[in-house]
């Protein structure tokens, strides 16, 4: 056999056959590098749909690398002698195959870069970091956008892709006189509930993907979630199955309901494509193209269709702008000096209020939430709660199919806990349970009324915001956004306030909200 030139570091999250680091493969002389590494599901605690969803995903792109004639080391968690870790298998290869050379596309998670740097280093092998295609915008674009800006709002950003890219755009100008269309995308479903709503694209495991189950389920068995109606796309063919499934079927109402939850109906008009986007099984300018064809074919919206394309073209890149312009110190940030550890049921929804044991419930059984069950759900509880912000990061990060920390740690970090001070909110995002109330049936079926802020009866929402707003005054009346709410405060008594702060430490004591019976443990 030819000396190996170079070697192929593929991620989990990097299944792409075009990605950029298999430029100028040559099968003779060059072999991909796959590992499954249980550090991957314990550095957080992750759950078991998270951890099927990329085996899964990784072993049937291993099958696809096979197919294109492009030999493979692959490492799987139950063989012989693993190494336990990335680095330590990458190790155990580099002295086995002895290559040149190690080339990789840019990971999405800054402690993997930093391992493998350090891998490479020590064995002095060039390391040869390639920019990753699959997103509009390299790092350096964002980079230059940013540069000598007092504030990175995704707004600016946004229109900066729109006219880069000419997606929606009719000459210089945004299709409809007007860039964004969130103001039509806030409808609750009302009382009648959402109406015929199509069924998920779900994918029946295969035997692959079975096998995935059972190693997950014997191995990670003390770990969260359940596997019994896994059915997330794990192939390419899959991935654009839901993609066109979407396209076809929800995109024409998916605006009006984006901000819409409803009781025991985890799916409604999303696109449960986050996860075939973050493996790289999808292509964010495919899913784009059919968005944008879908508009001007007259099948969906323009609402819909600029809301949906907003969160890949600007939200999802100006999240990844941040993270690699802000690593690794973001990771720190907690302007808020939150302290207080994550409720232990959020690892099993164990809790009385019923918005979150419905977002919980669901999260654990399929690892998905909306981004409303996310930011204005989990993420508020938590904010208000005054969670440690890396604790809050340690579980979207464990819990979500389409958790990697590029995307995952700015949403929650910076968007959901405030803890940057600012870089990507321009406020806190905090609510009273009327919120959850407006956007939801949850309040008609929980014990907790939504706008009582004190008493046995208050809601936690509603008793945390008002503490919240008293917490942080004086922070909080400097920021312009918040200066309505903070000024609200006047209008409480000195034994109103009371009555909240000693509510709202019973709250942070785990004497609220926790289902009855059920012990807790943190």
């Amino acid at each position: 056999m030819a000396e190996l030139r170079s070697l192929i570091i593929v991620l989990g999250d990097q299944l792409d056959l075009d990605a950029s680091a298999f430029d100028g493969f040559d099968a003779a002389i060059d072999a991909v590098w796959m590992a499954e590494a249980a550090e991957e599901s314990t550095h957080v605690w992750s759950s078991k749909p998270r951890t099927v969803m990329f085996l899964a995903a990784m072993r049937h792109f291993a099958l696809a690398v096979q197919a294109a004639g492009r030999r493979l080391y692959y490492t799987r968690l139950d063989a012989p002698g693993n190494g336990g870790s990335l680095a330590a298998q990458l190790q155990a290869d580099i002295l086995r195959l002895k290559p040149t050379r190690v080339v990789m596309t840019t990971p999405g998670d800054w402690r993997v870069l930093q391992s493998i740097k350090a891998v490479a280093e020590a064995y002095e092998l060039p390391l040869d970091i390639r920019e990753d295609r699959h997103f509009f915008s390299g790092i350096r674009d964002f980079a230059a956008h940013a540069e000598g800006r007092k504030s990175l709002r995704m707004e600016y950003f946004y229109r900066e892709q729109r006219k880069r890219h000419g997606v929606l755009m009719q000459g210089d100008e945004p299709i409809g006189g007007q860039w964004n269309f969130d103001a039509d995308n806030r409808e609750s479903f009302g009382t009648a509930g959402p109406l015929a709503v199509p069924p998920r694209a779900a994918f029946q495991p295969d035997a692959v993907t079975r096998e995935v189950i059972a190693l997950v389920n014997a191995r990670f068995a003390d770990h969260p979630g359940q596997l019994d109606s896994f059915a997330w796309p794990v192939t390419r063919a899959q991935a654009l199955q839901s993609l066109q499934a979407f396209i076809q079927e929800r995109l024409p109402l998916f605006g009006r309901y984006q901000d819409a939850m409803w009781p025991g109906d985890p799916w409604l008009y999303h696109a449960h494509l986050a996860a075939a986007l973050n493996l790289k099984l999808l292509s964010p300018r495919e899913v784009v193209a059919a968005a944008e064809s879908a508009y001007r074919d007259g099948h969906a919206p323009l609402a819909s269709v600029e809301g949906f394309i907003r969160q890949i073209l600007g939200w999802r890149e100006y999240v990844r702008g941040i993270y690699w312009t802000q690593m690794p110190g973001y990771l720190e940030r907690n302007v808020l000096e939150a302290q207080q550890d994550l409720p232990a049921w959020y690892w099993t929804g164990a809790t009385d209020m019923a918005c979150l044991r419905d977002a919980l419930a669901q999260t654990l059984t399929h690892g998905y939430a909306n981004h409303i069950q996310r930011l204005m759900v989990t993420g508020l509880y938590a904010l208000m709660l005054g969670v440690q912000p890396r604790q809050v990061h340690a579980w979207y990060l464990a819990v979500y199919v389409d958790a990697v920390e590029w995307v995952e740690l700015p949403n929650t970090l910076g968007m959901s806990q405030y803890a940057d001070g600012g870089v990507m909110g321009s406020k806190p995002y905090v609510a009273t349970g009327k919120y959850i109330q407006r956007m939801s049936p949850h309040c008609k079926g929980c014990r907790y009324d939504p706008a009582q802020r004190s008493g046995d009866s208050a809601c936690p929402f509603t008793t945390l915001y008002w503490d919240f707003l008293m917490r942080h005054e004086a922070v909080l009346a400097r920021n312009p956004r918040m200066a309505l709410q903070v000024k609200n405060l006047a209008r409480l008594t000195d034994a109103q306030k009371l009555a909240v702060n000693e509510r709202a430490a019973a709250v942070r004591r785990g004497e609220v909200g926790v289902e009855p019976g059920v012990v807790q443990h943190a």
